[in-house]
């Protein structure tokens, strides 16, 4: 827990800094570098905030994975909003001497579109003048929204007495074993030693590399590596479809045969991750009396359906901007869904989640490269084609999972009874179960 904090202080802490030296960079290797830096601490702040709430709540875990991926899709909706009343209207820099001559330039978001690469040699844009864009404030104001997440892990630091120069008078947070005996009052004579000792629950962890030390392999079936890679695979199908599909639906609607007009076609990304965000919001109540499997399986039936009938009609600009909600909806809960139901087969140890998110990023990767190459190549008719052999692969191996899941030996009941950490929790600890 120590080490996880730390690193999502650190990391937490280096994106407000790197937000607020973008606008500084002058040079595109300087500003390379940073942005390297500020995905590196993105991707330790993702995997880590996954592990830990698999790790602390263990078998309720769906529900707080629903909730941390409703506010990714909360951010990823609220952060344009945030920039675009900086954005300029018209060209960012004035040639010398030429200030009125920016009327007759289009704005670059206009200009610079991804399915014209070919028509842009009679546009001049100058490269040298007098700056007139302000959105180094985006970049600044972001950098200050996201300022309190680093205080308020150093804030959990300060309570369970990390910090070594303030550790005398703090009580540290409650230990997993005390949070279930908040509901059972009466029985918190019984654990009085468990509340005693608050971290030593922990150890069973080990810590931030222990799933990478080759004695925990030793006698383990391939079924155990089998779910890992096509839980992996099915969250490198269905990110990658987030992504891909984000991505370049604005370049699939202005082109023939829909033709949508550019300002029309930009609210598809808008409502495909307004969608996103709906159905993680709707996801957190249902995750409690759905299971993860039933829910990641109506995931991927769902946004297979939906790529069918946006192939069925292609030409319906309507049913465009139906099936992107739609797809929206279906993909929202996912991620979390297929991390609660990986580790609930895997007993809740977290090492699944960093496989897990690792595939998922490299997904989301590599997908939109792939489909946007084709795309190049193959018309925008394929930008749908794609999504579907994307969505058929991606319940392949679900179906996949699901029978290594069958094949999977379950934990034995009377090994779990003699633990140490068993036998000192009662068999029920309500809502809190471990």
């Amino acid at each position: 827990l120590a080490q996880s904090l730390l690193a999502l202080f650190a990391s937490s802490l280096a994106i407000s800094l790197v937000f607020a030296i973008i606008p500084l960079c002058h040079n595109v290797v300087v500003l390379a570098v940073v942005m390297a830096v500020a995905g590196l601490a993105m991707g330790c702040i993702d995997t880590i905030s996954n592990m830990q709430l698999v790790k602390i709540y263990q078998k309720d875990s769906a529900i707080f994975l629903q909730a941390l991926h409703f506010f990714v899709g909360f951010g990823a909706l609220l952060s344009p909003l945030i920039a675009d009343p900086f954005l300029s209207d018209t060209n960012c820099i004035l040639a010398n001497g030429t200030a009125n001559a920016s009327s007759n330039l289009p704005h670059i978001r206009k200009s610079l579109l991804p399915h014209h690469p070919g028509n842009l040699s009679h546009y001049d844009l100058p490269m040298k003048g007098m700056v007139v864009t302000r959105v180094s404030y985006a970049f600044w104001i972001m950098a200050l929204i996201n300022l309190p997440v680093p205080i308020a892990v150093f804030f959990l630091l300060y309570k369970e007495r990390m910090v070594p120069c303030f550790n005398g008078s703090s009580h540290p947070l409650l230990s997993a074993d005390e949070l279930a005996l908040e509901t059972r009052p009466g029985d918190k004579d019984e654990l009085s030693t468990t509340a005693q000792r608050p971290h030593t629950a922990a150890a069973g962890h080990e810590d931030l590399f222990s799933c990478c030390q080759s004695k925990n392999f030793r006698g383990v079936s391939f079924t155990y590596f089998a779910v890992h890679i096509t839980g992996a695979l099915v969250l490198f199908m269905t990110d990658g479809i987030v992504g891909e599909y984000s991505g370049f639906v604005y370049s699939y609607a202005v082109e023939e045969p829909l033709a949508v007009v550019h300002k029309v076609a930009g609210y598809l990304p808008s409502l495909f991750w307004g969608f996103i965000t709906l159905g993680r919001l709707i996801s957190i109540p249902v995750s409690y009396r759905m299971k993860p499997a039933t829910m990641v399986f109506i995931n991927v039936v769902g946004v297979l359906i939906t790529f069918l009938l946006l192939l069925i009609f292609s030409s319906s600009v309507v049913f465009l901007f139906v099936g992107t909600a739609s797809l929206g909806l279906f993909l929202s809960s996912t991620f979390p869904s297929m991390l609660a139901y990986t580790e609930d087969i895997l007993q809740y140890k977290g090492c699944a989640t960093t496989v897990l998110v690792t595939g998922a990023g490299i997904g989301e990767m590599v997908l939109q490269l792939l489909v946007g190459s084709i795309i190049h190549d193959r018309g925008s008719y394929s930008f749908l084609v794609c999504g579907m052999i994307f969505g058929c692969l991606a319940f392949t191996f679900y179906a996949l999972l699901v029978f290594f899941h069958r094949m999977y030996p379950k934990p034995c009941p009377e090994l779990d009874e003699a633990s140490p950490e068993k036998a000192a929790v009662p068999e029920d600890t309500g809502q809190y179960q471990r």
